[in-house]
């Protein structure tokens, strides 16, 4: 079993490397986006920490299960997995709950036309940039954490609506900036639960 799996293993470690190193030096030549969706490379970028966390970590919380132990070894096999889970599990829920809220939604960005658009499963949610009545940013109030890089924008219009972009699109620091003009609000918190 175990001469099965390593292959397996190291075969699919090349690959993510070969297609990243391939993604990184196509987009050295390509032009720069301005059509942001929920990707596959973005939930991985997102993802890379709380995955190394569960894969580190996991493989000795499972020698909890295998067989009988001392009360010391059993205190730290619970911390340790106390500790791998409190670091992943809230990056896993803030991901699952951006992808909810924006999977079917696409941004068009593009600051050097001056163009911002959003468009929900496919139909443009019609504003201009005067319809903003007020621009919450959401940080995490930490930097450290394992889902920091998890933050939100909302976009409250004249008409009561409210548009929620996550930073499963894109980084959101460029759209922060290019709304600055506006009633723009930063807050931080710990969890940026949208």
């Amino acid at each position: 079993m175990r001469r099965l799996i390593w292959p397996l293993l190291e075969m699919a470690v090349a690959l993510g490397f070969t297609a990243y190193g391939l993604r990184w030096l196509l987009g050295l030549f390509g032009r720069k986006r301005v059509v942001f969706e929920v990707t596959y490379w973005r939930s991985v970028y997102l993802l890379a920490w709380p995955l190394a966390c569960l894969a580190v970590g996991l493989p000795f919380v499972a020698t909890f299960f295998a067989g009988t132990h001392s009360a010391w070894e059993t205190a730290l096999l619970g911390a340790l997995g106390v500790v791998v889970l409190g670091f992943s599990v809230p990056a896993f829920l803030l991901h699952a709950q951006y992808y909810v809220r924006n999977r079917a939604t696409s941004l068009v960005f593009d600051p050097a036309r001056n163009r911002l658009e959003v468009y929900q499963a496919g139909q443009r949610v019609a504003f201009e940039r005067r319809d903003i009545v007020r621009v919450e940013r959401v940080t995490c109030r930490s930097p450290r954490l394992f889902w920091s890089a998890y933050d939100y924008l909302r976009l409250h219009l004249q008409d009561g609506r409210v548009v929620t972009l996550t930073s499963l699109l894109t980084d959101l620091q460029p759209l922060a900036t290019f709304l600055r003009n506006t009633h723009f609000v930063p807050e931080q918190r710990w969890l940026c639960w949208a």
